[in-house]
């Protein structure tokens, strides 16, 4: 029996997605943009800024929004461990491309074909994986995509043919999809929005960290322990990570209207049974009439009994469990908090028809402004990385720089430099930029504020490949290539951060959906540039290709300007369908 769980007030004709009150924690405008609802008292709020918490925790101990904060800490290095593992091993192959070549004749051209398998397995994934999610609950995709990588990096290991090289890749493919869009889904079910740039810097550090310095541990690997354990130190890590995962990480799902919704129709029938019972036991007329009267009050109170029976069986089955003494709610134990599967309060048998529905539904996110916006510019920063690391496998084995696979490698350490910072700007920086503006705007909160930022971005990022491409053709200092690679990375971590709480800020409610959309445009963008990456610069040449890619950069990150201007009326035209979605999600569907 499925219920509506979905807040009311998301269908009052004022409502507009992403639009909050910080002070009020309305969720609608009135249209003068001010938030509808007034402020009360009984909202939580955060003890240090006052701020109204989104969303509002329940009173439940089992709610991940009212986790202890080392028990949130773990969880949150957890998730950015897998975050930070699956890059690695989504790219740790070049370290054994110059092997595979030379002991097996397996060509360049073979491998950049399993690169593209990866990309596109990365991001169809996720698509797959997300419905499961939101029926059998968050661990199980994780279990399954660190397995999934786990036998990838054994295929890999023991590479001997081109295929090998290529469907390995699939498997690793699969298992960075749980760090694509599952792992921000889960960030979202245990910290408040009001911290949601500041996690999110975390995140895209994770991936940063996994991804620049991925390569340069494998050619370390490689080196010094043969090309095969990079795959196989990818195995061992992996699969340990699945045992420290299934036994120390914890289920965060949590419908937290449905156990609001449950909790106050309990009291109320709690209530209103008691008043009828005493109304019985009051009866005395001896009349038939009067008698008759009485059957029909026991029949409404045993038809009332009948309905508490079913939400309480609702609640000790599927969603909470009463202490029967202090009526007060009992922590899960343990083994609840771990079990492989949870099924969502809504599920229906084995949620097969449920699943295919929410798969069908997904495809929707692509209808999104918001969902384009952030995968663009997530994606053409993936893709970018495919030029510059060309490039350097190009130009820096040769004079005048004379480096080593592991010196080239040690090159990304600026990108991650880079990235560190714009991170830090995109996340902490913005949290309180946002929070500034909306004070300024009576407390209204506009996903768009996340934007701003974005300008510095805007210059920084086309110079850097610039400064990078353009200096490696013509042999410009080094100081000059190391500041190009580290403002790429710049533009990598400031971009990666705001394009996903932009998003996650614009549709709260549908955060694995909207991220899903933009695992797809990102990977593919990524898969497609792949292929095009060694043809575009050997016919234009490398100066002019990087010059070109420098134009796009900027024309794409100029794209949040009318997202300043009509960015508000993009969701408040999307709003039916994002209630559609929510309904689904949150079981009515």
């Amino acid at each position: 029996m499925e219920r509506n769980t979905v807040p009311q007030e998301y269908y009052d004709e004022n409502f507009i997605p992403g639009t909050t009150n910080i002070y009020t924690g309305a969720a609608h405008d009135n249209g003068e943009g001010k938030g509808s609802l007034t402020s009360s008292k009984s909202l939580k709020r955060d003890t240090k800024t006052g701020l109204v918490l989104m969303p509002q925790p329940s009173d439940s101990p089992n709610d991940p929004l009212n986790w202890t904060s080392s028990r949130k800490i773990w969880h949150l290095t957890l998730l950015s461990f897998i975050t930070a593992l699956t890059a690695a091993t989504s790219n740790d192959a070049g370290a054994a491309q110059d092997s595979l070549n030379q002991f097996y004749g397996i060509s360049y051209d073979a491998m950049n074909t399993g690169a593209g398998v990866l990309f596109i397995f990365i991001g169809w994934s996720c698509l797959f994986f997300a419905p499961a999610s939101s029926l059998y609950g968050r661990r199980i995709t994780y279990l399954v995509c660190l397995t999934c990588g786990t036998l990838g990096c054994v295929w890999f290991a023991l590479s001997r043919r081109t295929a090998d090289t290529i469907w390995s890749q699939m498997f690793v493919g699969i298992s960075e999809a749980c760090a694509e869009a599952q792992v921000q889904q889960s960030l979202s079910d245990v910290f408040f929005q009001n911290d949601l740039g500041s996690v999110l810097t975390i995140y895209i550090l994770a991936t940063s960290v996994g991804t620049f310095l991925g390569p340069l541990i494998a050619h370390i690997i490689a080196e010094d322990m043969t090309f095969r354990w990079v795959g196989w130190w990818g195995a061992i890590i992996c699969g340990v990570t699945v045992l420290v995962l299934y036994f120390g990480c914890e289920e965060t799902v949590f419908d937290r209207q449905l156990y609001n919704r449950i909790l106050e129709a309990k009291v109320v029938d709690d209530s209103s049974l008691t008043l009828e019972e005493e109304k019985i036991k009051k009866e005395e007329a001896p009349l038939s009439d009067a008698d008759d009267d009485a059957d029909a009050d026991t029949s409404s109170m045993e038809k009332r009994a009948s309905e508490r029976n079913f939400l309480e069986r609702e609640i000790s089955q599927k969603l909470i469990k009463i202490d029967q003494e202090s009526n007060t709610e009992k922590p899960k134990s343990y083994c609840e908090r771990i079990r492989i599967i949870t099924p969502a309060p809504y599920l229906e048998g084995l949620g097969f028809q449920q699943y295919l529905k929410r798969f069908l539904v997904y495809f929707k996110v692509f209808t999104l402004p918001a969902v384009w916006l952030s995968g663009l510019l997530w994606g053409l920063q993936d893709a970018y990385m495919t030029f510059f690391l060309t490039t350097q496998d190009t130009f820096f084995y040769d004079p005048p720089w004379n480096k080593s696979e592991t010196g080239v490698a040690v090159m990304n350490v600026a990108t991650l430099i880079g990235a560190i910072l714009g991170c830090i700007m995109s996340g902490i920086f913005s949290d309180k930029h946002v929070v500034w503006i909306a004070k300024r705007h009576e407390g209204v909160m506009e996903p768009e504020y996340r934007l701003y930022l974005l300008f510095i971005t805007l210059i920084i990022s086309p110079v850097g490949l610039i400064m990078f491409g353009v200096g490696a053709e013509n042999q410009w200092p080094w100081q000059c290539i190391y500041v190009g690679l580290g403002f790429i990375g710049f533009g990598w971590g400031s971009i990666g951060d705001t394009a996903m709480s932009y998003l996650m800020d614009a549709y709260p409610d549908i955060v694995i959906q909207g991220m899903v959309g933009v695992s797809i445009i990102n990977n593919t963008l990524a898969c497609i540039f792949t292929f095009v990456c060694s043809l575009w610069l050997e016919s234009s040449g490398t100066a002019n290709t990087y010059i070109a890619l420098a134009v796009i950069d900027f024309v794409t990150i100029a794209g949040i300007i009318p997202f300043l201007y009509f960015g508000k009326y993009f969701r408040k035209r999307t709003r039916g369908l994002y209630l559609s979605m929510v309904e689904l999600t949150q079981g009515m569907g």
